[in-house]
């Protein structure tokens, strides 16, 4: 089980990371989110021992985790830490990449396990290729079959599917995330990405302003975000008081409301001018105005601006945001 106890870290005289703890069990697939420069990235290099912490302790069991300050070599046996920048060995084969950290004694071993990790990143076909001859996504899924290769306790994503394109992205992720769970692997991902995080990780914990905002299961940090900075990071969202879209309401109280959660009907609720209306595929997302602030909401088809629509809200959803029975 890896522990963090009360880390903090400062850049030059910058404070990055402050007093950060939280805890991760065997096999648990763990999510750091947040906005860019929040010290997500900075969070697993200080586990994986690349940055020296003067403030609090990390251990992985009974293990103190130690920094470059200990450790001649930086880093732990232990732990495998996939970085943005892929650390590989450009002028050889993808499957000597992958196969350089298994046991060239055992041959036939060698040859499954590797073959193995091809077909979960979905290059079989590139085995061959030298790694310089491959696109940027490409590289970045050998990196990751490379780290996999050597069975670590606990791994360290970063970004992992950051430079892979939309069409192998989706099922790259439920191989790699299966692959993890499996084999009871513990992971930690860092990722701006809610589609890396939504589906797979059992746990998430938001990074703002240097400290630990929110640490939560999954499902419930979705379905109930206690501020409009979360549930933005899983999409659009708004913050609305509750007597604006249920007028017989005698609670001013605001409640976080998402897109998607939002009825457009034609003759009663909420009140909204159309101003902007996205093409997000299966439906449009529209930017609105109402009672003076902005509003974002789904729509089946496309609205024209200056058009006047109404929306609502579900009670389930208003109970829930509320966490008791509204009437």
């Amino acid at each position: 089980m890896l522990k963090v106890d009360h880390v903090s870290f400062t850049y030059d005289k910058d404070p990055v990371l402050e007093d950060i703890s939280f805890s991760i069990t065997k096999g648990e697939h763990v999510s750091v989110i947040g906005e860019s420069g929040c010290g997500k990235s900075t969070l697993l290099k200080i586990i994986y021992g690349l940055l020296h912490v003067a403030d609090g302790e990390l251990h992985w069991g009974q293990t103190q985790i130690k920094g470059p300050q200990y450790n001649l070599v930086p880093g732990e046996s232990y732990i495998k830490h996939l970085s943005q920048d892929f650390d590989l060995m450009p002028f050889t084969s993808v499957k000597e990449n992958i196969s350089q950290y298994l046991s060239s004694f055992r041959p036939k071993e060698l040859q499954r396990r590797t073959q193995e990790l091809l077909e979960m990143i979905e290059l079989s076909e590139y085995a061959d290729t030298k790694v310089s001859k491959l696109s940027g996504g490409q590289q970045q899924r050998v990196a990751l079959a490379r780290v996999l290769a050597q069975e670590p306790e606990l791994i360290l994503l970063d970004e992992p599917f950051s430079h892979i394109d939309n069409f192998s992205k989706n099922s790259l992720r439920r191989n790699v995330f299966a692959y993890l769970k499996e084999r009871k692997i513990s992971c930690l991902t860092a990722t701006h990405d809610h589609n890396d995080v939504l589906p797979f990780a059992d746990r998430i914990i938001v990074l703002k302003d240097k400290r630990i905002l929110a640490n939560e299961e999954t499902l419930k940090l979705y379905e109930h975000p206690k501020e409009l900075y979360i549930a933005s990071l899983f999409g659009e969202a708004n913050k609305i008081p509750v007597n604006i879209v249920k007028t017989y309401a005698d609670t001013k109280r605001r409640i976080i409301v998402y897109a998607h959660e939002f009825k457009v009907s034609e003759n009663s609720g909420l009140e909204v001018v159309v101003k902007k209306a996205y093409l997000m595929g299966g439906h449009f997302l529209v930017e609105g105005i109402a009672e003076g602030q902005k509003v974002y909401f789904n729509s089946d088809k496309v609205l024209e601006p200056d058009t006047i629509v109404f929306l609502n809200v579900s009670l389930e959803t208003l109970n829930k945001r509320l966490g008791s029975s509204f009437n």
